[in-house]
């Protein structure tokens, strides 16, 4: 555990962030107590820009919000969006972000990893939304998010039919990338980053706003090439590509 963390492990390199949820006795259940240490390192990675993974300890991703901290919460903790402002803070990190899960991803938990850029995942990764069961909403991001990613109809069996998607669902709904055995998921998600660290970190930030930008299109797109197209280090990487296609 990462001294200064009392719910998370963070290992800071030169070119990630990784960020375990470690809250083992509890299945990594989100508290309040992680959701100050998760804004933590978003603000580092603001400061700090490098891609960001989220994994969690043990053979479950988080296992949703604690509910001993969500049966106290009322009227006014709704209103202040305690998880949704930083799952949204998160989603709108410059940098990309990876979501590795395995086993379960429930309520809260599955927001987490909705609000990253992908999501890779074991066999026995599981999504679900069991918030209305327990009388609420998934009121940090599933009600839309969700939606966005896997259409309207799968959201609603999800949101209102309890059903669960697992690994082999969510791969043919397209919420997550691939499926990777367990002790080969850390390595994977790393291969992606490492893929990710090759190509130009001005060129990702900016993708990423372009495509998570609501309009105007094409407008955004060509404002944004057009800076990168004056960047030296566009013009060092086609010059390379273009060096080794010569005969």
């Amino acid at each position: 555990m990462s001294e200064e963390f009392e719910t998370l492990d963070v290992d800071r390199r030169e070119d990630r962030v990784v960020v375990e949820l470690h809250r083992s006795e509890a299945r990594n259940a989100i508290n309040g107590r992680m959701i100050e240490e998760l804004h933590q390192v978003c603000a580092e990675v603001e400061t700090d820009p490098r891609p960001l993974l989220l994994t969690g300890h043990g053979t479950v991703f988080a296992g949703g919000a604690d509910i001993t901290e969500l049966r106290a919460r009322g009227r006014q903790e709704a209103l202040d969006g305690i998880n949704s402002r930083l799952f949204e803070r998160l989603h709108r990190l410059r940098v990309p972000t990876v979501a590795a899960v395995d086993g379960f991803a429930l309520g809260g938990g599955a927001e987490l990893s909705y609000a990253c850029d992908i999501r890779i995942a074991t066999p026995t990764a599981v999504f679900a939304q069991p918030e209305p069961g327990l009388g609420i909403i998934a009121g940090a991001g599933a009600c839309w998010r969700l939606r966005e990613l896997v259409g309207v109809s799968v959201a609603k069996q999800v949101l209102l039919g309890g059903y669960r998607l697992d690994a082999d669902a969510a791969l043919r709904h397209g919420l997550v990338a691939e499926i990777v055995p367990s002790e080969g998921l850390r390595e994977r998600a790393h291969a992606l980053l490492d893929r990710m660290a090759r190509s130009s970190a001005q060129a990702l930030r900016l993708t990423k706003a372009v495509v998570d930008a609501d309009g105007p299109h094409p407008l955004a797109d060509d404002l944004t090439q057009a800076v990168l197209f004056e960047s030296a280090d566009k013009h060092e990487r086609m010059s390379r590509f273009l060096e080794r296609k010569k005969p």
